[in-house]
């Protein structure tokens, strides 16, 4: 059975920074692409970032530049590296692995971490 548990969300100004981990176990971690989604009150579940088995990266627009993925597979831990901090960017981080169509893998989802920017 999967599991995933996320930490490292808080309460920070606007321009902070945050660095959100992710251990993954129950599954091979080295072999999936891996992401981080955020869900905001009252929005769908978003795709912010994700990272390849070869640890190739791709973003969403609004936090390319600020947000930096990566991932440590002795450790099966995914990072978020979240800079410059926007009020924008205030809700639950969750991470899953990732499809082909960017749909989750794992129909099971963690507790997720609250990150709230106040402005």
């Amino acid at each position: 059975q999967v599991q995933l548990v996320e930490s490292g969300g808080g309460l920070v100004q606007a321009g902070g920074s945050l660095r959100l981990s992710c251990v993954v176990s129950g599954t091979i971690f080295s072999r999936k692409t891996m992401g981080w989604y955020r869900q905001a009150p009252g929005k769908q579940r978003e795709l912010v970032a994700r990272i390849t088995s070869v640890s190739t990266t791709a973003y969403e627009d609004s936090v390319k530049g600020r947000f930096t993925i990566s991932r440590d597979n002795a450790k099966n831990t995914v990072y978020l590296q979240m800079n410059s901090l926007k009020p924008e960017d205030t809700a639950v981080y969750y991470c899953n692995a990732v499809t082909n169509w960017d749909q989750a893998l794992f129909d099971s989802w963690g507790q997720g971490t609250q990150v709230t920017v106040s402005s």
